[in-house]
């Protein structure tokens, strides 16, 4: 299996730059993942495709603004530094930008009240910083750093809330759960009306946000390791739709990849926490997971790999291809998708 099988042509000008003014105003792709078949509808008709006692799980994962912009006090040099995953006692795993000026011990100053200094030089321009700070760290980066927006966009952000899901809770992602920015609360509210669950796991998004694939061979790559929460009260919640013949439907491929690292053989679910590697590619067999809400995903990607898993690559492709000449708007801001 080839990385090269999972591309396909993108203008340039379908990427979507900027949020539209409502979230819930994005139009949607239906999937049937048995058959194939393709229908063109809008988010808020989701709710259509959902039945009493079916379960959606969403991330709760909240962004932290942690793209900073520092210098070397030695020097004057600019440095930018993107915080990746939090390793303990005020150590993060970042991105450094130019990688090439930070060596091991070097210095970097934010503010009078935050600076870092490398402890560990890795490669692709991980460095790992150890935080010197006054205060609170997520306060002084709520004042200080940036939302940490991906590289294909290259827009302004004019309100970070609109880089965050409306019950985002939890801190610790470099980068938004996308498929959940079209989610209004009143939305919400009117699942919750038709006695659909509402089920919430953890997963902080990471460095694979920002890493594509390189090697030739998918099943050749490195998959990056996430950190991940599926309290009790969910658990409870899926078995128990499991139990009444329901589905389990993911909102995202990041809740998709804990409630498959967590469900046994026969799709149960038991409290549990850590770090993911899981990496799902075309012949691997679902057991958490009946139908999955998305956005559309860069070429390439592990998370296009994973959406072909689901629904069969010739009909994502073909899915894909549809939302290029239907003009539909792609990645973190752009359109949905369900497969159903």
């Amino acid at each position: 299996m080839k990385t090269d099988d999972f591309d396909y042509y993108l203008p340039k000008e379908l990427i979507a730059q900027t949020p539209l003014s409502k979230r819930d105003n994005s139009r949607m792709m239906v999937l049937d993942k048995e058959t194939g078949k393709i229908s063109d509808e809008m988010f808020t008709n989701l709710i259509n495709y959902l039945n009493p006692g079916d379960t959606i799980v969403l991330n709760d994962t909240k962004v932290i603004p942690a793209r900073l912009i520092g210098h070397k006090p030695d020097t004057n040099a600019v440095i930018e530094v993107l915080m990746l995953k939090d390793l303990g006692d005020d150590t993060w795993e970042c991105l450094s930008k130019p990688a090439k000026r930070v060596k091991e011990g070097t210095m970097i100053k934010f503010s009078d009240e935050l600076s870092c200094k490398c402890v560990f030089v890795g490669e692709d321009g991980i460095r790992r910083y150890k935080f010197i700070y006054n205060g609170i760290l997520l306060e002084i980066l709520d004042r200080l750093g940036e939302m940490p927006l991906p590289p294909y966009i290259t827009e302004k952000l004019k309100e970070k809330d609109r880089y965050q899901t409306v019950y985002a809770k939890n801190p610790g992602s470099a980068a938004a759960p996308t498929a959940g920015l079209h989610f209004t609360k009143e939305y919400l509210e009117k699942i919750k009306q038709k006695e659909i669950n509402i089920a919430y796991v953890t997963l902080h998004v990471g460095l694979g946000t920002f890493r594509p694939v390189v090697v030739e061979d998918v099943t050749k790559h490195d998959m990056h390791s996430e950190y991940y929460i599926l309290n009790k009260e969910t658990a409870n919640l899926l078995n128990e739709t499991r139990r009444s013949g329901k589905r389990i439907i993911a909102v995202g491929t990041t809740s998709t990849r804990v409630l498959e690292t967590i469900a046994d053989d026969n799709g149960m679910f038991k409290e549990q926490s850590g770090n993911t590697k899981i990496f799902i590619y075309p012949g691997y067999k679902f057991k958490g997971i009946d139908a999955l809400f998305t956005n559309f995903h860069l070429p390439k990607s592990t998370l296009i790999m994973l959406v072909s898993a689901l629904a069969g690559k010739d009909n994502v492709l073909k899915a894909y291809n549809h939302a290029v000449e239907e003009k539909y708007r792609f990645f973190s801001f752009g359109d949905c998708m369900f497969i159903k």
